[in-house]
């Protein structure tokens, strides 16, 4: 099982990967890290109790319903959370195209330019 720090440094790699990286969004960062962690462990903590979607339930008055697992609840929570982040950080087909459509697309270096900038250095 991954850790939080594992998920920032792989979401950062993908951001520098898709020329999205910037250092202000280190809180969304933050945040999808801890959400992929916290999905992962629903996710464990769901196939452990037997991969039910659907849970019998008994209320305080007695009454047995059929109802969906919590667990599975807070997997599709989480999920959605996860897709909105990445979305946001350019991780996702939709997003990188919307950020890129906005004008941030990240510069494109020729192979002239990059060899200078590695000889200077």
């Amino acid at each position: 099982m991954a850790t939080v720090d594992e998920y920032k440094k792989d979401i950062v790699r993908k951001m520098k990967s898709v020329g999205t990286y910037n250092l202000s969004f280190k809180h969304s960062i933050d945040v999808l890290s801890r959400t992929l962690y916290d999905y992962e462990i629903a996710v464990k903590n769901f196939e452990s109790s037997g991969s039910h979607i659907i849970v019998k339930h008994t209320n305080k008055n007695g009454s047995t319903n059929v109802v969906k697992n919590p667990l599975y609840l807070a997997i599709e929570k989480l999920r959605d959370d996860v897709l909105s982040y990445s979305r946001e950080l350019g991780l996702t087909p939709a997003g990188l195209k919307r950020i890129n459509q906005d004008g941030n697309k990240p510069e494109k270096k020729s192979n002239l330019e990059t060899i200078l900038n590695q000889l200077k250095d």
